[in-house]
């Protein structure tokens, strides 16, 4: 078993192609409050537990023994839906939970894993935080958490991608200067217009993110100064819009954005 490559399939997020791929037809995964067996069981475990979250693995120690693995890991929790009931927090949309496990697998002749056992610590207790957004899968998610968080009108947790000097440029508005800033105009903007992304295509690396995306923009209220177009409440309006980032240290620092098409009516 190539554990790497292990690690590259779990945090593709295909829960069903890493059970097939990786684990025994009669597999069991023990955990501190459950017990999965089978693929069966164990698949439907995993679809419960990342059912609005990605869960994504950043190894510390590995270390082999015959057909025995020992790992001490970070798991990222990365919300996207909301999951009052998860295990070890409630998880909102934006929300980045970390949990530190030790994990053991014990490997049948044809070196799928036959047999799992984890143990965690309590969360967030002695992690290794990740950079926020990054070209690691995980910081591929988190964009998908910011997205829906601000998609969601939730300031709170999208400003905290922002780093306290974050600037944004947007096409008929003068520069904002400062996270505050920014949480303040779109927090104010969200009360009368709230603003969806559906995202159609994401570049992201280390350094930057360019997102091409629609804004979906629906009146709370009436909005007939609204800076896009006048809206009535109830009705939306869609842009093609190019959305730029700059990242300092797993943060947004700058964000520019610009108009693909003009702004049309939407149902």
């Amino acid at each position: 078993m190539n554990y790497d490559d292990y690690i590259a399939a779990f945090n593709e997020g295909d829960d069903a192609a890493l059970v097939e791929q990786w684990f025994a037809p009669d597999c069991v995964m023990y955990g501190g409050t459950r017990t999965s067996r089978g693929r069966d069981g164990l698949l439907a475990f995993l679809r419960w537990a990342h059912d609005g979250v990605r869960e994504v693995v950043r190894p510390r120690v590995v270390m082999n023994q015959g057909d025995r693995l020992f790992v001490d890991l970070d798991m990222d929790f990365i919300c996207t839906a909301p999951r009052p009931d998860f295990p070890f927090a409630p998880l909102m949309p934006g929300d980045i939970l970390t949990v530190r496990f030790f994990v053991t697998y014990k490997l049948n002749e044809a070196g799928l894993i036959q047999e799992l056992c984890s143990m965690t610590w309590p969360a967030e207790q002695n992690v290794i935080k990740a950079p926020m957004l990054s070209a690691h899968p995980g910081g591929r998610a988190a964009y998908a958490a910011y997205a829906a968080a601000f998609s969601g009108g939730d300031m709170e947790r999208a400003g905290r991608y922002y780093t306290e000097d974050c600037t944004l440029k947007l096409p008929v508005l003068p520069l904002m200067d400062g996270r505050q800033a920014i949480c303040d105009f779109y927090a104010g903007m969200f009360r009368r217009v709230r603003e969806h992304l559906t995202i159609h295509r994401l570049e992201i690396s280390d350094e930057r993110i360019v997102v091409d995306c629609t804004s979906t923009f629906v009146a709370q209220e009436d909005a007939p100064d609204f800076v896009v177009a006048p809206l009535a409440k109830g009705e939306a309006v869609q842009s093609h819009v190019r959305v730029a980032y700059a990242l300092r240290g797993g943060q947004i620092c700058k964000i520019e954005v610009s108009r693909a098409d003009a702004p049309v009516a939407a149902q």
